[in-house]
């Protein structure tokens, strides 16, 4: 039960990855139970009838392809479908084109919903990678465009990016925060 519990931990976190530590703490086990957990998932995955496998990258450990299948996912990105990028995909480009570098939670944050999903697609067409490590706590991944992004929308550089009209609040039209429009009614 706990190993498939550990599984699921590891597809949820998906790119974030799970330290050990983190995994002790959710499923309230000691460091040894952890590791065998982890030794146990890890073999069965080694099997060739699977197409994933259990990654250590630093402090944590992930869900990731075996490249044996590489050829397969290169298809799938480049012939399933339309080569066109989404509505979502382009909001999620722009958001890291602009802010470059930028964290996923950054990314959330502007777009409202999570948005690992469009960052996989967008890192598995080569138009964002990951450029270092955020100081934040945890220290996530930066993202930022990648020479093909260039490419893909015929710009020589980023200073060909299109300048960005944000709307400003005027000062005028803020209402005091202890004034109203609504009066007590003085009886």
């Amino acid at each position: 039960m706990k190993q498939a519990a550990l599984e699921g931990l590891l597809f949820v976190v998906g790119d974030e990855g799970i330290t050990l530590a983190s995994i002790c703490d959710i499923l309230e086990i000691e460091m040894e139970e952890a590791k065998s957990l982890l030794k146990n998932l890890r073999e069965e995955y080694e099997s060739e009838k699977r197409g994933i496998r259990i990654s250590f990258f630093g402090e944590t450990f992930k869900l990731t392809t075996k490249s044996d299948h590489k050829e397969y996912y290169q298809k799938l990105i480049t012939n399933h479908g339309s080569n066109g990028l989404s509505q979502a995909a382009l909001e999620t480009l722009a958001i890291i084109a602009y802010n470059q570098p930028i964290t996923r939670i950054e990314i959330d944050e502007r777009r409202g919903i999570p948005s690992i999903n469009m960052i996989r697609k967008l890192m598995a067409k080569d138009l964002i990678k990951v450029s270092g490590k955020s100081s934040l706590p945890g220290k996530p991944n930066l993202y930022r465009t990648t020479s093909e992004f260039l490419d893909y929308f015929g710009l020589a550089s980023l200073r060909d990016l299109p300048e960005l009209i944000l709307e400003e609040k005027k000062e005028d039209q803020e209402q005091e925060l202890f004034s109203s429009i609504y009066k007590e009614d003085q009886k």
